[in-house]
């Protein structure tokens, strides 16, 4: 097949979506795939779109390790001579529409979000996972929490703020979540009203709306839900503080277990809490469920992942390695998904 990786991007998840894109290029690529790996925003100006499978080319040079912060994406955004009046870069729409499919492996902000697939969807190009509505649903952190809540899957006390607006009585613990962020980033734990007010002028910078939540203590874990069936758990312990972006990414600083250490019981009850999730977000494809356990066993869905880390060892994959499948064949199965999805649709 011919296919186009499409990572990059000017999120602030821009560096993990490279390396899930290096990753699931060189996978492919070892299956005998004609791959080509683009950069979404900074796109490929000397190509010929309709050449670029057949170019000897290494489309992972210049892919360096994820940093302890989240990039400058003020940076990236002076790269585009053009003054990037369109959000895709030269050539990447004309690259994509050349493909049998693309492989979606953007995270974040105009990638995640159910634009691009929108945009996709309209000029009948094939892509990797969910469609537009359940993109934007699930990006959409208080949509996702309402639809999820509606169908019944136990969610964290929360309700939606717009910054500006009077947020009234607070509870205290509170987490303080951008309603459109990735990556822990522009999530804030706060005990007081100064740190509160502290954590909203540094969300503004992200987004306008923020969920307020009630500060759940205990395990956390995640569930990934491939074709509508969920796959072992992992359970994430960072070793120092949260699981904030520089714990996520850094070697050394969390200790992921898979399968999780749990009664099968308990593991078949998240289970099936991710599928019932997944249905009800309308996830056909894959994604990824986060979950956390207090002290009383009483688990609460924290959100929808619908493109989630891709690099050969994040949490998906592990889990997928956990029941025999490697990690080119978990993204060459999450191709024939998405096309068996795409003719149902």
């Amino acid at each position: 097949m011919k296919i186009c990786v499409l990572a990059g991007g000017t999120s602030t998840e821009r560096e993990v979506s490279l390396i899930s894109g290096k990753g699931i290029y060189e996978a492919l690529k070892g299956r005998g795939h004609k791959v080509v790996l683009v950069d979404v925003y900074l796109g490929c100006p000397d190509v010929d779109p309709k050449e670029v499978f057949e170019l000897d080319r290494d489309w992972t040079a210049g892919i360096k390790a994820i940093g302890e912060e989240s990039p400058d994406l003020d940076e990236i955004k002076a790269l585009r001579p053009d003054g990037a009046k369109h959000f895709c870069g030269p050539n990447v729409v004309e690259i994509c529409a050349e493909s049998d499919i693309v492989f979606m492996a953007l995270h974040g902000a105009n990638g995640e979000d159910g634009k691009l697939q929108a945009m996709f969807e309209l000029n009948g190009i094939a892509y990797t996972g969910e469609d537009h509505v359940s993109s934007t649903v699930c990006m959409d952190k208080a949509l996702g929490r309402a639809v999820m809540a509606a169908a019944g899957v136990q969610v964290p006390m929360g309700r939606e703020l717009l910054i500006g607006e009077d947020p009234g009585k607070v509870e205290y613990p509170a987490v303080v979540k951008v309603n459109n962020g990735g990556s822990s980033v522009g999530v804030y734990f706060v005990d007081n009203d100064a740190e509160f007010n502290e954590a909203l002028k540094k969300a503004e910078k992200y987004c306008n709306r923020v969920v307020i939540e009630k500060k759940i203590s205990g395990r956390e874990f995640t569930c990934g839900v491939v074709d509508g069936k969920a796959l072992p758990l992992v359970e994430i312990k960072p070793l120092d503080g949260g699981y904030d972006y520089k714990n996520k990414y850094q070697a050394g600083k969390t200790t992921e277990i898979c399968p999780a250490p749990l009664d099968d019981e308990t593991t078949k009850k998240i289970q099936n809490i991710a599928e019932k999730a997944a249905r009800a977000l309308h996830i056909r494809v894959y994604a990824r469920l986060d979950f956390l356990m207090d002290e009383d066993g009483e688990v609460y869905c924290l959100e929808a992942n619908t493109i989630p880390g891709m690099t050969p060892t994040s949490l998906i994959p592990q889990e997928a390695a956990a029941i025999g499948i490697d990690y080119p064949s978990l993204c060459e199965q999450l191709i024939e998904i998405s096309l068996k999805a795409r003719a149902e649709r």
